[in-house]
């Protein structure tokens, strides 16, 4: 009898699951293609429930469809971390106790490392604190090119090369979603500089857009797949980036086959009609209703809400704009809110802070070493000097500060690491407490005069072995911050005073400069020792000692120019920064003069020498390229181009070095730069170890943009293939042609 109970149970829940499985919609069955599953979720949706799913509903959140089981939807801020959680509609911190995190370094650190196996620890370890919050999609990376060492925002960003930044987005991107969490690339597209970022409309060449600042985006879709690109605030021929028709319909959705959602910057919306028809699905904002002014709870007002659903229903539009808005936003909702695959998430585990300490060790750039002074005797007697010492870097620069658990100070690190170590405040920049709702640990109140804080520097100077000042920006205003440029390029707070003096008195100073942006140094010649040690996370003060003692052999290599000074910029060099106010308007135009010289590019073509150049970086050993070997001496534009290219450890250090492939055009029918990266490869080798790199190329890298047939060319001739160690030190040269 049981038996038969049994066996008539199995028939009976056989029938069922049959039923079910046949009358469970087809958004739900996970064993059909996702584009059938976006189609019958979206056939099922009202027009309500299609307009919620394109705006916001709070400061980072965005309702699901919630009668079709679709969960809301939320963001945070990244890209160095997960920002605390504020109150749905207030800027006020939510209060939390759960909600620290890890603080990565800055992205002009990972920039640093030249290493793109950084770049996808930086994105899976970054994702997995993501899961662990609930976040379905990270606000970053960003990728805009550093036109301007004034820029505040540059240290969100990946340094002046399309290039180097290319490489180093995919694998971030990839790391990520590999998690199930969505990156947002941005600021798409020329968002250069901060100063009056809501009303700079940039004036550029095509081919300077093309060959410049759009290649690390064009990367992040096509090869690191990503499945949000967030617009900017900027407007690029007269029309916002958030809903900008050549950037968004034609460059990224047609000429890219993106797939993607487009998001609007927080308040990047500024027109109903132009965000329906010119690319942009879903908006986000701030303190806003969406339009001039500030309102509570006003996300129904959004330039995507009510307005474009009154517009529908007065017949100005049908649902077609709207639907494929929503397709994409399905698309997103599948790829991360309904991913079932996807793991759990953790928080501040010590492998995420071994990730953000090798991370920062990789890329610490040590610029400059006479005599090597460095690294530091375990035993010497030092004086740390300078309010970067003690100040917390992870709290302020606007969207991308943080709530740590922990940030270790370049002060405790060096106290942990040396015995006897001393500190003198030398210099008082920026004592505010607390950002954001995030306290900055430690009073940084001294109402001491300059004068004084800096006789107290010398003084103990004359008495210890060694002098370590740790100086540079901060996240404040007009520093490195978001919402304004820097106003001048020397360094604040009278720190060149006291660099100088504590050089008179001590031979063994060593510089360490905290900043996402080069500095003007006047006394370079008076200081033997120069690091340059960036917005490095919670693990700041470790890795910094780390690196000063010897414990770790610095590998970083810049990721933009050093200029002398500001005018060596091209930006600044023809007068074109910040732009030219129109009359009676609140638009100011800033055209690219400079065009494709960026950077390198520019000092290059100038014979400019710069402080320290692109790709530069020095280490605690020693190394010799060797002759390389092409593949072929010619080859056709299906082929690629091979060369291998030895390379030796001749010092007593284990380390690693950059090894640098530009690419010389002898002649062309267009101007183009002196030299053009084109591959890399970071190798790590034993002291006395020999390795062979491979670089390869094909026509991209010997390709321009060509304005008349708006395509890339590539004109048969001879190139020069230029191989060093940074973009002023090049020691290996080939001829490469290009057959018709």
């Amino acid at each position: 009898m049981k038996n038969r109970t049994l066996i008539l149970s199995m028939i009976v829940l056989s029938i069922v699951g049959t039923v079910r499985a046949q009358v469970l919609p087809t958004y739900l069955d996970e064993t059909k293609d996702i584009e059938e599953r976006i189609e019958d979720a979206l056939s099922r949706m009202t027009l309500d429930e299609k307009i919620a799913v394109i705006h916001a509903q709070s400061k980072f959140s965005s309702p699901g469809v919630k009668r079709l089981g679709f969960p809301d939807f939320w963001t945070d801020d990244g890209p160095h971390g997960v920002r605390p959680d504020v109150l749905w509609d207030e800027w006020e911190q939510a209060g939390q106790t759960n909600d620290s995190c890890v603080a990565f370094p800055a992205l002009t650190c990972l920039a640093a490392t030249w290493n793109p196996q950084m770049s996808r620890l930086y994105g899976e370890s970054l994702a997995e604190e993501a899961l662990y919050r609930g976040k379905n999609m990270i606000l970053g990376p960003g990728v805009n090119i550093y036109r301007t060492p004034l820029n505040g925002r540059n240290f969100e960003y990946m340094g002046e090369d399309p290039f180097l930044a290319s490489r180093m987005v995919v694998p971030y991107i990839q790391g990520m979603q590999s998690k199930g969490v969505a990156a947002c690339v941005k600021h798409y597209a020329l968002n250069n500089d901060e100063e009056y970022r809501f009303n700079v409309n940039v004036k550029v060449s095509d081919r300077a857009l093309h060959e410049i600042y759009l290649p690390a985006f064009k990367a992040a879709v096509k090869e690191g797949g990503t499945w949000g690109i967030m617009g900017a605030y900027n407007l690029y021929k007269n029309q916002h980036n958030c809903h900008n028709h050549i950037l968004l319909n034609k460059i990224l959705k047609e000429d890219w086959s993106y797939n993607g959602v487009v998001v609007s910057d927080w308040g990047g919306t500024h027109d109903t009609e132009q965000a329906i028809k010119n690319g942009l699905d879903m908006e986000f904002g701030s303190w806003t209703n969406g339009l001039t002014d500030g309102a509570s709870n006003a996300y129904d007002s959004y330039f995507l809400a009510q307005p474009y659903k009154k517009l529908i229903q007065e017949g100005r539009y049908t649902t077609k704009e709207l639907d494929e808005k929503v397709r994409r936003v399905l698309r997103l909702f599948y790829r991360t809110t309904m991913n079932r695959q996807k793991p759990i998430g953790f928080l501040c585990s010590e492998s995420h802070y071994n990730a953000a300490l090798k991370i920062a060790e990789e890329g610490i750039v040590l610029l400059k070493n006479d005599h090597n002074i460095l690294p530091i005797p375990a035993d010497a007697r030092i004086l740390v000097v300078g309010e970067n010492a003690i100040k917390m870097m992870t709290v302020g620069g606007g969207s991308s500060s943080l709530k740590v658990q922990r940030e270790i100070l370049p002060l405790d690190g060096m106290r942990k690491r040396f015995p006897i170590v001393d500190y003198a405040r030398g210099y008082v920049g920026d004592t505010i407490q607390s950002y954001n709702g995030v306290k900055v640990g430690r009073s940084l109140y001294d109402l001491r005069s300059r004068e004084t804080l800096i006789a107290e520097a010398v003084e103990k100077a004359k008495e210890v072995d060694y002098v370590v000042i740790f100086g540079g920006l901060n996240k404040s205003d007009y520093q490195d911050c978001e919402g304004h440029d820097r106003k001048d390029y020397a360094l604040p707070y009278g720190q060149n005073e006291l660099i100088e003096a504590v050089a008179k008195v001590n031979p063994r100073l060593i510089y360490v400069n905290i900043s996402g942006n080069g500095v003007e140094m006047p006394w370079l010649k008076k200081v033997p020792a120069v690091v340059q040690g960036w917005f490095i996370g919670s693990e700041s003060g470790e890795a910094l000692a780390r690196i000063l003692s010897g414990d770790v052999n610095p590998s970083g290599r810049l990721p933009f120019t050093w200029y002398q000074q500001l005018n060596d910029c091209g930006a600044h060099a023809l007068n074109t920064y910040p732009g030219t106010w129109r009359e009676n308007e609140h638009i100011i135009d800033e055209e690219y003069k400079e065009g494709i010289y960026v950077g390198y590019r520019w000092t290059d073509k100038q014979k400019i020498k710069p402080l320290f150049a692109f790709g530069h970086g020095l280490s605690y050993t020693s190394f010799n390229i060797g002759r390389p070997v092409a593949s072929a001496n010619e080859i056709t534009k299906d082929e690629q181009w091979s060369v291998v290219i030895p390379v030796t450890n001749t010092g007593r250090t284990a380390g690693a070095e950059v090894i640098q492939l530009y690419i010389n055009d002898t002649k062309c029918s267009v101007d183009r730069p002196v030299k053009e990266l084109k591959a890399f490869q970071k190798v790590f080798l034993q002291p006395g170890e020999t390795r062979e790199v491979t670089l390869t190329i094909g026509i991209d890298a010997l390709s321009f943009y060509d304005e008349t047939t708006r395509l890339w060319k590539a004109e048969a001739g001879e190139f020069n293939a230029l191989i060093g160690t940074a973009s002023d030190k090049i020691t290996q040269q080939l001829t490469l042609k290009l057959k018709d």
